[in-house]
């Protein structure tokens, strides 16, 4: 009798083959590195590190969320959006010139990376990559916040290292912060908080002239 355990029997050995592509091409990530530091400084931080950390983060501050998020969506979610870095790279937030072509950049690697897996598949991740684009729903929304608070706990750790290698100011700052505003007003408030005591020790600038 035929087996149907998929490495006994490989009855779906073509799909198990995109899927097991797909997971060795994803390990990429790691290689890509980022503007933050790890928070002892000690080197860059790669964007396999930083999906992690927010994954984590979701489950840890997920009680901030305004309205209730389905946590293990949100954590989908943030483990998927960065996925396109294996072949567009990390634009830093602060590139204006890098961000005019970062769409177009990631829309591309969007189609190649997901485009790996079954269709099936290649569909479902998509949707969860579209979807934390689309800063539509509650789940994204709340994901976006972590996504762009890690970074900022990074450089409250290691004294504004990405922040003053590139004359970021206080303004910058709390406009890139401003969707926790009402995706996570009372991480917002920790914020800025936070960013006044950063301008205050000297690890990030005052006002832009």
């Amino acid at each position: 009798m035929r087996s149907s355990h998929p490495i006994l029997g490989m009855p779906n050995l073509d799909r198990l083959t995109q899927q097991i592509q797909f997971v060795i091409e994803i390990d990429q990530l790691k290689t890509v590195l980022r503007q933050t530091l790890l928070t002892d400084a000690s080197r860059q931080e790669n964007t396999a590190e930083h999906s992690w950390h927010i994954a984590m983060m979701a489950i840890v501050l997920a009680e901030y969320a305004p309205v209730p998020v389905d946590l293990l969506h949100v954590i989908k979610l943030l483990l998927v959006h960065d996925l396109v870095e294996i072949d567009a790279g990390d634009t830093f937030c602060y590139d204006v010139q890098g961000n005019q072509s970062k769409r177009e950049r990631e829309l591309q690697a969007a189609d190649r990376v997901f485009g790996l897996l079954p269709p099936d598949q290649a569909q479902e991740i998509r949707s969860l990559w579209d979807e934390f684009e689309a800063q539509i729903t509650p789940d994204a929304q709340f994901a976006a916040c972590l996504d762009r608070l890690q970074p900022l706990l990074n450089n409250w750790q290691t004294q504004g290292h990405s922040w003053r290698k590139h004359g970021i100011t206080r303004d910058l700052v709390l406009h890139r912060m401003s969707p926790l505003q009402t995706g996570a007003p009372t991480l917002w408030e920790f914020v800025e908080q936070m960013v006044e005591e950063c301008v205050a020790a000297g690890y990030l600038q005052g006002e832009s002239s």
